[in-house]
Parts: structure tokens; sequence; C-alpha cells
């Protein structure tokens, strides 16, 4: 798996698990839903997103 690819899938886990807790469980999961929707738009003006530097100390190749 890339930095790119991984990039997608652990914010959309997030998203949907948190979700479906927010559903089931307690409202209070959307806070998780919120805080990697304002993550992802921050990213995206910036071009820093902290999931992608611990992507990389981890190890995961970048191509």
């Amino acid at each position: 798996m890339t930095v790119k690819k991984m990039m997608r899938i652990i914010p959309g886990l997030m998203v949907t698990i948190s979700a479906i807790l927010g559903l089931i469980h307690s409202p209070w999961w959307f806070a998780l839903t919120l805080f990697v929707g304002i993550n992802l738009t921050q990213s995206g003006f910036t071009d820093f997103c902290p999931l992608e530097k611990i992507l990389r100390k981890l190890g995961f190749p970048e191509q």
C-alpha cells in the first residue's frame, strides 16, 4: 500500500465507523466525523496532513 492509497482508505474508514457508531451507540461519535472532515478541508487548502507524515515515518512507500 502506498501513502496515497492509505490517505484515502483511513479517513474513509474513520468516517464510516464513526457514523455507524454515532447512529448506534452515541451521537458524540459524530465529533470524530467532524474532526476528519475539518482535517481533510484544511489539508486541501494547506497541503499539510498529519496522517501523511505519520504514514511516511512508518515506512509506507510514496509510489
